[in-house]
């Protein structure tokens, strides 16, 4: 393979670099030399070592917490540096800023999910998102917990609609596209114009620049009798179930995956469900196999619109999809850390946290109130007279912490393995919340015209190694600007969403085997399928992966999306076992986005304050 990307293993963070043409400060002399994991390239997300500990527990590793000396003290340990630990020890410093709090997690950065990507291109910086995407909804879904979080962290929700560009893309003619591959199609072939939205968007419905399905049809490698499916499909208004009341028709539709869905009630062929089985994997991380027809619908995607339902969830009619930092989440993340450790990094507002740098020396400080220790897993936590008594492995050597209480912001499933004493119905409900595997890659390139010369900013590719590449998100906030000129180095986004190598009819059986598959996969193959799959698509606009492209991150997320899956299948689950899984264990308390079945980040925060109000009492 001609021209391998360098992928850097170390970068201490002392060059300059320009935003925009403003200098990217240095660090000044005497300051810490520590790595910094936002600017590193190559594998990132969780990476063997972060996940190794946990791995060994999972698979029988015995761990005797009275063999170790405790080594500290603190008030509260918080197990997990995602926005629900930090979250959970923000609201804890609140209440009580005397308190000391020492903060664990597994990984090399802090934030979870929420992770900053940096590259440097010709002098330029580019910040991408490598994880948690945007604050979605937040004026409908947030609570005002969550809402009163960012406002203490300075963040204005009303700020975005002006940083973001809606118009930029669509400004220059770009839309939609779908790319037919030939392995599954006869021809690789890009067709433009992609009448279907994908939701959630930032593209407003009406700089769409989507076609009428007829002439998007006509250019689709498909036989005539599927081309006219295809169109039945997007305009007919078959009612299936005449004279079933809305109510009914939504159960029914919530009893039957999307695939089925089209399979019974459309009778489309195999070739042309190719073309919709991905289209759920985005935003789901799970083929449409396993998405509930219900939730396809609320996607607003085709085969709906001859039935009188209304979805709760419905996202196509809800608030503009534009309330995104340039890293996505990683920035409440960034916020939450400057509040409780102020030396880490300077700055006050919601602007100069994009371009703040972080001295990760700072994080874990001798004698500060609040201490954030990275590279650290949890593998053991006891209860014990007035306290818990917690272990953790910090480059291969055990630590015994001593606290009056813990907040368990983790992964919820490893819980069991983590803590002796849980009772059965909270075991079962703890195992039953599982993550789908989900991978963000990110594409530093020199310039974006082969897009502009395709016609496209965003390629849906249904049977490719990505389902999703597209053009960064155009923000532009404090003194970061957004690539506007297509001369102009630029962020490519890419999603891959791994799966068994055979199908497999239970949903945690296939996650599982997905999660599997993906550990199993080197570097070399994300590079090839990117270099492959986006000369396909954007050859013909003269993209040359050997020249245009500067560097590759690969986010591995194998805990990915959080799902309760057996309430995909059964709406009607109990509740009391859904909360179960959040009861509080002696001086433990449960947090995270898992605590409440979900992986939206408001929902993280919630959990948080819960968490920290039965701390504080």
């Amino acid at each position: 393979m001609p021209s391998k990307i360098t992928r850097r293993d170390f970068i201490d963070g002392v060059a300059c670099t320009v935003v925009a043409g403003i200098a990217y400060p240095k660090l000044v002399h005497g300051a810490s030399t520590a790595p910094y994991p936002p600017a590193l390239t190559g594998f990132r997300g969780s990476r063997e070592p972060d996940y190794a500990a946990a791995h060994a527990l999972r698979d029988g590793a015995k761990y005797r917490i009275d063999d170790y000396p405790v080594s500290e003290e603190f008030n509260c340990a918080v197990v997990g540096a995602g926005i629900g630990g930090l979250a959970s020890a923000y609201f804890l410093h609140k209440s009580r800023p005397s308190s000391r709090i020492l903060i664990l997690d597994n990984h090399d950065d802090f934030g979870g999910h929420a992770r900053r990507n940096e590259f440097e291109v010709d002098g330029r910086l580019l910040i991408g998102y490598g994880g948690s995407e945007s604050i979605q909804s937040p004026k409908s879904g947030w609570s005002r917990t969550a809402l009163g979080l960012l406002a203490e962290l300075g963040v204005r929700i009303d700020r975005f609609e002006k940083a973001t560009d809606t118009n930029l893309y669509p400004g220059l003619g770009l839309s939609s596209g779908l790319m037919f591959e030939r392995e599954a199609f006869g021809i690789d072939k890009l067709v433009t114009g992609d009448p279907q939205r994908n939701l959630p968007s930032d593209i407003p419905e009406r700089l769409h620049h989507g076609r009428p399905i007829a002439a998007f049809a006509a250019d689709c490698p498909l036989s005539p009798e599927q081309r006219r499916k295809l169109i039945d499909l997007y305009t007919a208004r078959r009612d299936i179930l005449p004279g079933a009341s809305p109510r009914e028709r939504l159960a029914m539709l919530e009893s039957i995956s999307y695939a089925e869905f089209l399979r019974k009630y459309w009778q489309l062929d195999a070739t042309t469900l190719k073309m919709l089985l991905g289209r759920t994997l985005d935003l789901f991380a799970l083929t449409a196999d396993f998405v509930p027809a219900a939730s396809a619908a609320s996607c607003a995607l085709p085969g709906f619109q001859g039935l009188d339902i209304a979805a709760e969830d419905d996202i196509s009619n809800t608030e503009p999809y534009i309330y995104h930092f340039p890293d996505g989440n990683a920035s409440i993340a960034r916020l939450l850390v400057r509040k409780l450790c102020p030396h880490a990094a300077s700055g006050s507002t919601m602007d100069d946290i994009v371009t703040a740098r972080f001295d990760y020396g700072q994080l874990d400080r001798q004698g500060a109130p609040v201490r954030l220790r990275l590279s650290s897993t949890v593998v053991q936590l006891r209860n014990r007279e007035a306290g818990v008594d917690l272990l953790y492995i910090n480059g291969g050597e055990a630590h015994r912490v001593r606290c009056r209480n813990v907040i368990y912001s983790g992964y919820d499933a490893m819980l069991p393995y983590v803590c002796a004493d849980i009772p059965p119905l909270q075991r079962e409900s703890l195992a039953s919340c599982i993550r789908a595997p989900l991978v963000y890659v990110n594409v530093a390139v020199r310039n974006w015209r082969p897009w502009v010369a395709r016609g496209v900013h965003y390629i849906f590719n249904p049977t490719g190694f990505y389902s999703v590449m597209k053009l960064d998100y155009p923000v532009s906030l404090g003194q970061y600007r957004c690539a506007h000129d297509p001369n102009e180095p630029i962020v490519l986004h890419l999603v891959h969403i791994p799966q068994p190598p055979h199908p497999l009819p239970d949903r945690r059986a296939t996650l599982r085997a997905a999660r599997q598959v993906l550990y199993g996969r080197p570097f070399s193959d994300f590079e090839t399928a990117l270099r492959d799959e986006l000369g396909r698509a954007l050859g013909a606009g003269g993209f040359d992966a050997a020249r245009d492209i500067s560097a590759i991150t690969v986010n591995r997320w194998g805990h990915g999306y959080a799902y309760d899956l057996d309430r995909l299948s059964d709406p009607t689950r109990s509740e009391e076992f859904a909360a179960a899984s959040r009861t509080r264990l002696g001086r433990i308390s449960v947090a995270g986005s898992d605590a409440a079945w979900t992986a939206y980040a408001h929902a993280a925060i919630d959990e948080a304050y819960r968490a920290s109000r039965e701390v504080v009492g």
